[in-house]
């Protein structure tokens, strides 16, 4: 019976990034440093509010948009924090997280024989999303523009059948973020295109060098914007999404999103309320952590003599593999085998990411302390082995 599954499932493959977490995952006296989870807990007070939600049985379905009251406080925080308006009741879904949003996205406006432009290296959940779509990804090479995806690097790669960029800052893998300046010269490349812009900005409360910007602020006709509280709260498990676009999108989004999930789950959302309200400034203790992380790891990547660009936003470095004949699943593995830490091989994030390696800082300096004594001891040994 495997001949009647769909061809386009059975081409795709499970992200890179899970392939080596679940290869190292029972390994004991194994260092991680692969997951981009937060390793705080979910705040206290997001708890009791679901906690509560649950004993006031709010465990029956929502509208399919979500609660109004969330969707309301979704359309507060933009403005808040981005001096972005949408109107709660027709611009804003809550979906089942940031996932769900991007795969309703592209099964929304996508067609076969379009093509999306994503900036290479990217997370890989993009691309198998796209081609069950039957529309084609188009990766465009930011290695040589320290990993910043411009104006002028996009220009190179739009066509007739272009009908999607997408623009995920501050980046995983790279940690890179894009500036005001940067985004308003992308925006009045697009404008007047017939091509949307996906801006995934779900790392956006977790910018560190200058306030995060939304392309929506200057391209919001065109903009699809998605966001969640996976990053900023630590709720990776709760699933909350959020999904803001012009109502012309959206009334079109939220009857994919419908067939796909009914709505995001009731508690969660209660959950959510609470995060985006009472916690709207959650992220700020955690921010300033994984600055202390980010620059701790920065400073012992150099003292390795790793190249190296200093990430501005989210939590993960992107290093090139410092051995030029090792691909970067094999500099992985051996790393794994050899010193008991583990990382994620570039190649997980496109071709583009081969020859580099992704490390998470989402851990504690106790964790990260460890794994990099161990990343260093593997570079000096073959450093020293490949010595004439």
């Amino acid at each position: 019976m495997d001949h009647l599954i769909n061809h386009k499932v059975k081409e795709i493959e499970i992200s890179g990034i899970r392939k080596f977490f679940n290869l190292v995952a029972d390994v004991e006296g194994m260092i991680s440093l692969t997951i981009g989870q937060p390793d705080f807990p979910t705040p206290e007070h997001v708890k009791r509010a679901a906690k509560k939600g649950i004993d006031k049985n709010k465990t029956t379905y929502t509208h399919n948009a979500g609660f109004l009251e969330l969707r309301k406080a979704a359309a507060n925080f933009y403005i808040e924090k981005y001096g972005i308006p949408y109107l709660p009741e027709s611009e804003v879904i809550i979906t089942s997280g940031a996932s769900e949003a991007i795969d309703i996205v592209f099964r929304t406006i996508l067609e076969p024989g379009v093509e999306v432009i994503l900036p290479g290296p990217v997370y890989p959940g993009y691309e198998p999303l796209i081609k069950l779509c039957g529309a084609q990804p188009v990766y465009a090479d930011i290695t040589e523009n320290d990993f910043r995806f411009t104006a002028n690097i996009i220009k190179q790669y739009i066509t007739d059948k272009t009908r999607c960029i997408v623009l995920p800052y501050p980046s995983n893998p790279t940690g890179v973020s894009l500036t005001g300046p940067e985004l308003e010269e992308i925006a009045k490349l697009v404008k007047g295109k017939d091509i949307f812009i996906l801006a995934d900005e779900i790392y956006s409360e977790l910018a560190y060098d200058h306030r995060h910007t939304s392309i929506a602020t200057f391209l919001r006709e065109q903009t699809i914007v998605i966001n969640g509280l996976s990053k900023s709260h630590s709720m990776t498990g709760w699933r909350i999404g959020m999904l803001f676009a012009p109502e012309y999108v959206t009334k079109h989004l939220l009857k994919v999103h419908q067939y796909n999930v009914t709505c995001a789950s009731s508690v969660s959302q209660v959950a959510a309320i609470e995060a985006l309200t009472t916690g709207i400034d959650d992220a700020e203790y955690m921010k300033v952590e994984y600055m202390k992380r980010r620059d701790y790891v920065y400073s012992r990547l150099i003292d390795m003599d790793l190249e190296v660009i200093k990430p501005d936003g989210a939590f993960y470095f992107f290093v090139k593999v410092p051995l030029p004949n090792k691909s970067s699943f094999g500099f992985a593995l051996d790393l794994v085998e050899e010193e008991k830490v583990a990382v994620v091989p570039g190649s997980a994030f496109s071709i583009l990411g081969e020859g580099y390696f992704r490390l998470s800082y989402a851990y504690s300096i106790e964790t990260l302390t460890e794994g990099l004594n161990r990343l260093e001891n593997y570079i000096k040994k073959t450093r020293r082995l490949a010595s004439p």
